[in-house]
């Protein structure tokens, strides 16, 4: 098989032909000249109709980017013709190897696209050897059209959570859809505005179908789940509440740590891992320490059983008996005389019915949060972005399972 119809046969031309192939040695590429085949009909460049007439006019020369042969770059070099469409009037022609202002051709900017799933776009860009720029724009084109073109499934439990975008209080609002484990939508800041976006974007034709939404206990996100969604169940996340009792046992011993002296310090010291991880998960060496720390007459102790005492709520089955445990323990923790743990009591009790549904639900944002270490290591491996918008385009790319073109 000639190299003209190896190309021809992988382009899929129909309307045009390859007239040569030309290597150019200096820069290590093949050069390829396309032009029309006879006088088949061309397609408008806007709506994609066949143009009925062809103007005597040409456009200019363009080159377009094509996967490598082995070690050689492959060019494509064709002259477009202008074109007159019914609709559209007179415009430049369609072609068929690659999409409207793009350099690349669609087989190369799939396999960008592909790539750029795995690696950062600055690794992608050397790999095929071009512009940062390029790939970006690839990017950035492949998550249109796939934002356009997703198979939509009805949402049953939803996921909120919030991820900082750089230093300085500035975050991303990610809508998850915790049944399938992927992102539904991406919007910057952690505002009212922000939800207000999203419900305006998702509908309520699509809102009637959420049931449960599970997020942690910032107040924009109670509101607006209370506002457009009236009928679901609201369920504060396992993994939040157990980050914010961890934050107090461990206030809690920075505060001991302070009043302590001498050799009670030493005994003292390298104790913050004991306190806070689950005791089935200790060694015997550590579980042994952590016996004779909990002999001391010391507020840490309490913190420490306050903890301890909490995390059976979670293997509750029953509300009823789930709703005593809870007030049992809001009654201990707010008179403990640990001001973290009167803080946390506060917190729950007005939170209560939240926290509550998990007995009914059993949800959490598990998932959530192991897809928000997927969206850190993203921004990691390109060590930050400058704007919002390419990394909220890189999170659709990766995280929300978007077809390709």
């Amino acid at each position: 098989m000639r190299m003209e119809t190896f190309i021809r046969k992988a382009l899929r031309l129909k309307a045009h032909t390859v007239v040569k192939v030309e290597e150019d040695e200096a820069a290590g590429a093949l050069i390829v000249h396309l032009d029309r085949l006879g006088h088949r009909r061309l397609r408008c460049g806007v709506c994609g109709l066949e143009a009925k007439r062809v103007a005597p006019t040409r456009r200019p020369p363009r080159r377009w980017r094509d996967l490598a042969m082995r070690e050689h770059l492959v060019e494509l070099v064709y002259a477009p013709y202008r074109v007159w469409c019914q609709r559209c009037g007179l415009r430049v022609e369609h072609v068929p190897w690659a999409g409207q202002w793009q350099r690349v051709t669609h087989a190369l900017a799939r396999a960008v696209a592909e790539l750029a799933r795995v690696l950062d776009w600055t690794s992608v860009s050397a790999h095929f050897r071009l512009n940062w720029k390029t790939v970006a724009a690839v990017v950035e084109g492949a998550v249109l059209w796939g934002l356009d073109h997703r198979r939509w499934h009805p949402l049953h439990l939803l996921g909120v959570d919030e991820v900082s975008r750089r230093k300085g209080q500035q975050y991303l609002t990610i809508v998850y859809d915790l049944a399938r484990g992927r992102v539904v939508w991406v919007g910057r800041d952690r505002t009212t505005a922000t939800m207000d976006r999203f419900f305006a974007w998702l509908g309520p034709r699509r809102a009637r179908s959420i049931h449960t939404v599970c997020c942690d206990m910032w107040a924009v996100y109670i509101d607006a789940v209370r506002t457009h969604l009236p009928a679901a169940t609201l369920v504060f996340d396992r993994f939040h509440l157990s980050q914010y009792l961890n934050r107090a046992v461990d206030e809690v011993r920075r505060q001991t740590w302070r009043r302590m002296a001498g050799r009670e310090k030493g005994e003292f010291k390298r104790t913050r891992f004991l306190w806070l991880t689950n005791p089935e998960n200790l060694r015997r060496a550590e579980r042994t320490r952590l016996s004779a720390l909990l002999r001391l007459n010391s507020p840490i102790v309490k913190a420490y059983l306050l903890k301890e005492d909490l995390r059976r709520f979670w293997d509750y089955r029953s509300t009823a008996w789930a709703a005593g445990h809870l007030r049992q323990w809001l009654w201990r923790a707010s008179h403990s005389r640990l001001e973290p743990f009167t803080k946390l009591a506060r917190m729950l009790r007005s939170h209560r019915a939240g926290v509550l549904a998990w007995t009914r639900t059993r949800v959490t944002n598990g998932a959530l949060e192991g897809m928000n270490n997927k969206v850190k290591v993203i921004s990691h491996r390109a060590f930050g972005y400058r704007t919002s918008w390419t990394y909220i385009a890189n999170i659709y790319h990766c995280c929300a399972g978007l077809p390709l073109p």
